[in-house]
Order: structure tokens, then sequence, then C-alpha cells
């Protein structure tokens, strides 16, 4: 796989003396339905953002207005500091758009789709096939060129479309589940592709339901919940979010480990997070290192055979899920305010 993000002379200018994204109390109502109530966040050049948020949450159609696909029905969003409502062809020319789901064409090889488009954003005679090549070559697709464009698998037909999205050599991308549906090598390779436009220089909104994945890849996180930004922050200040008087702790058993998850729903201060195969997950209300040890003590007094007890580290999933829970609860406090320089909010 070629490891340089390709570049084109085409690329156009963006002006670094604003945010790469703005978005300020954004709404978008569908009928009854708010997609979008009152979004605001900025996200600075040359990082890489996961967009988390359950399914309606309001991802997508955020997304769908960033890239100039969709109007809101109130506040402003500015991409490479032109808004986007106002001036989208300026948008366009520096935003790469890999929506989740895309068509490609009958009897057209992977060759003839990127010619297609190279042709509609004005590549012309060598400069067009060399910029082809180019975007092949990173994304992995010249041992495909003479592919059917509709008779591939997930994780190529992805790598297809990101190609397409890199032909203009945008200076931000907005990716909505790149990774959904793809084998673990094919999400590997995705992530290191996505960090190499990183190291470039580009922005990158990202979204997915692999939280793990975007723990480990982007640079921030943002939650959203209901149409609003509940969370902004690195994937650390996530997992600190909750309860400090708690542990969690992945606990093994030899033989059925339904004994384990019996002794858990009488046992005090230790709740069942999640059924594993040869145990479970439990967190234990508390951080005091006595208290961990009693546990521990009480299964084996108990009869549990433990093979395995150990601390680990809180997950996003947790972190998140128990962020929805005090938000239904009204226990969360108010997310932090949109940075000042969001603002500044450019007009061309």
């Amino acid at each position: 796989m070629h490891m340089t993000a390709p570049h084109s002379s085409h690329a156009a200018e963006i002006d670094r003396s604003q945010p790469a994204i703005v978005v300020d109390n954004l709404r978008r109502s569908f009928g009854d339905l708010r997609a979008v109530n009152g979004v605001s966040f900025s996200i600075e050049h040359g990082k890489v953002v996961g967009f988390v948020g359950a399914n309606g949450a309001g991802k997508t159609t955020t997304m769908r207005i960033l890239a100039t696909l969709d109007h809101p029905d109130g506040g402003r969003a500015s991409v490479g500091g032109h808004n986007v409502v106002h001036y989208p062809t300026k948008v366009r020319r520096l935003l790469g758009w890999m929506p989740d789901a895309f068509g490609t064409y009958d009897h057209m090889t992977v060759l003839e789709y990127l010619d297609f488009y190279a042709r509609a954003l004005g590549f012309k005679g060598e400069e067009r096939v060399r910029r082809i090549q180019e975007v092949m070559d990173f994304t992995d697709l010249t041992p495909l060129a003479d592919r059917m464009s509709n008779k591939m698998s997930k994780g190529q037909t992805q790598r297809l479309c990101l190609g397409r999205a890199l032909l203009h050599d945008p200076q931000i991308l907005i990716m909505d589940e790149p990774a959904a549906g793809l084998d673990p090598r094919a999400r590997v390779e995705l992530k290191q592709l996505i960090r190499i436009l990183a190291s470039e220089g580009k922005t990158i909104l990202i979204s997915s339901h692999i939280l793990s994945e975007l723990g480990e890849m982007c640079d921030s996180l943002l939650f959203i919940d209901k149409g609003a930004i509940v969370h902004h922050g690195d994937a650390d200040t996530m997992r600190r979010s909750g309860s400090v008087e708690e542990t969690l702790v992945t606990v093994q058993v030899s033989g059925d480990p339904a004994k384990l998850v019996e002794w858990v729903l009488t046992a005090q201060n230790v709740k069942l997070l999640e059924e594993a195969r040869h145990g479970a997950r439990l967190r234990i209300d508390s951080n005091d290192e006595q208290i961990i040890a009693g546990v521990l003590k009480r299964m084996i007094l108990d009869g549990l055979p433990v093979i395995d007890f150990h601390r680990e580290e809180r997950r996003l999933e947790d972190a998140f899920i128990d962020m929805l829970g005090q938000i239904d609860k009204g226990t969360l406090g108010t997310p932090p305010p949109l940075p000042p320089q969001s603002e500044k909010l450019s007009s061309s």
C-alpha cells in the first residue's frame, strides 16, 4: 500500500486563520422530528474527530449539512471559513464527502469509475491519468483497476468511495460510518489511511459505532444525543467522566461461568456489566483497594474457582452508556461552551 497521501495541483486554498469546521447553534427538523437541536462545536485544522451517537441522534443530518447536501433551519456552519449555505461551491472544493452508502454503476470498472469522477472534477489529459493512479495507489485499488465497481467486497467498496472523495485533494474529510460492515483487516487498513491523511494536515470528522476504534484513531470525540452535543473532549476524559468511586474488573473462572453470575446477583457492592464465555465483567462500587481485595476474597471463600481477576480501563462504550443514563436522569452537567473563535464565522 502506498503510504503517502496523494496531492493535487487542483487542491483549493484554505484559510487556516479560522477553525476547519465551525458549527454554531445548528438546527434542523423533519416535520415534528427535531433531528439537530442547537448543535455547536468547532474543529481545528489537522485534527481527527470522532462523531458518536445512537441511531437517530443527529450525526448524519449534521454531516450532510456540512457537506452542503442539506440546509439547516437555523444556526450557522462553516467549512474552511466559508458559510455552507451561502458559498457551497467554495466548500465543495475543500471538502471530501464519504457517505455511509454510495451508489456504483453497472458495467463500470474501478478505473472507469474514478476516471468518470475525475473528468467531472475538471481533470484533463495526463494530469487526470496521474491523479487517478495516485489515488488508486494510496487506497490500494491498483490491483482492482479492471474489477467491476459493483462486484467488490465491502472493504474494497469503501476504499473506492474514499478514493473518489480524495480525487480533488480535499483539505477536510467528512466520513459517515466508513468502518461499518468491514472485516478486522479492512478496519485496520482504514485506520492506517486515516492517520496518514491526518499526518498530512487534513482535518477529518468521522462517525462510527465502534467506539474503541474511534478512541484509538481520533484526537477528540464529539458525543451527540437527541440532536444536541453532550460531550466534546478526548477519549481519556470521556472514560473518566463517570463516578471515580467505582472499579471495573474482569473475572474468569474455571468451569461454568453461570455460578459467577449467580454469585454477583447477591453480592454487596458488585454489579454485573457483561457476561463472557469464561466469566464476566463486573463493577465494584468503590476504588478502595481493601474493598476490591475483599470482593476477590469473598469469591474464593464462597467456592468460586477464580483463575483471573484484574482491573481494567473503563471502556468508551461503558462511559457512553453511563452518560446517556445521566442525561435521562437529568444529572449530567451542561456541555462546555463553544470556543470563542467560533464567533468569527466568515461569510466568504
